[in-house]
């Protein structure tokens, strides 16, 4: 496997580090763009195992670290302007169609590409962990997620000790619930039984308003984003999306 690293300028001016991973052998035709979610980055261990199954399966992959994560600059919005990142990296990937695979905040980023940018060289998305409506679990992790991006001390103690800079908030965007009926490529979600931060409803509630073709897989006992049993089912959504006939 040859590993590049990459750097990208979103259409904002925001620096965005991307990796480009090449299987050894031969390839599927499809470079597969992964995007993480909160509070991870393209080196997160968790992504990088996806990143490598899929390279592994003969995909080109590309990883990247999402405004306000890791290497790259700007500040997180929560899947409102990640959607500048994930044109930057489609882009690099060249002419050749795309498969997006998303998970949680990386997810809407993914799905709100396909969705309005009509013309695109999107062949299919996979979506991990996908809210459909803009709430938190009225849990102790929902207090928390919301404390920490939704108030200034919160935003601080994100920066120092998760190394996450986030935007202040700003009017939210149409929630993935609405953009979902408007793609008109193959769309395969994947959700974890046990997620404590997104029920699996909101998985039902986004296939319910999906196009065919359209694929959902709750895997029993995951939890939230791309944990480690997710990695066979990404694996094989991308393939099922590339395996569908082309539109």
């Amino acid at each position: 496997m040859n590993e590049t690293l990459l750097e990208l300028e979103a259409a904002d001016g925001v620096r965005i580090v991307a990796r480009r991973r090449a299987p050894a052998g031969s390839t599927s035709g499809r470079t597969v763009v992964v995007a993480h979610g909160f509070a991870a980055s393209g080196s997160e261990p968790r992504v990088v195992a996806i990143a490598d199954a899929l390279t592994e399966a003969g995909h080109a992959v590309l990883t990247f670290d999402s405004r306000g994560h890791g290497e790259s600059g700007g500040e997180a919005t929560l899947g409102s302007d990640e959607v500048l990142d994930v044109a930057a990296v489609v882009d690099a990937a060249g002419a050749d169609p795309v498969v997006l695979v998303g998970a949680s905040m990386g997810a809407i980023g993914v799905l709100r590409y396909a969705a309005e940018r009509a013309g695109s060289p999107t062949a299919g998305v996979v979506a991990v962990s996908c809210p459909a409506r803009w709430s938190l679990p009225r849990n102790a992790r929902g207090v928390l997620s919301a404390l920490m991006t939704q108030t200034p001390p919160g935003r601080w103690a994100a920066r120092r000790y998760a190394r996450v800079r986030i935007a202040r908030p700003g009017r939210r965007p149409a929630p993935p619930i609405e953009l979902v009926p408007a793609l008109h490529v193959p769309l395969a979600l994947v959700h974890g039984s046990a997620d404590p931060f997104i029920p699996v409803s909101d998985a039902d509630s986004l296939y319910a308003v999906a196009n065919e073709p359209r694929r959902l897989e709750v895997i029993d006992g995951m939890g939230h984003a791309f944990e480690t049993p997710s990695v066979r089912a990404v694996v094989e959504s991308v393939g099922w999306v590339i395996d569908q006939p082309s539109r």
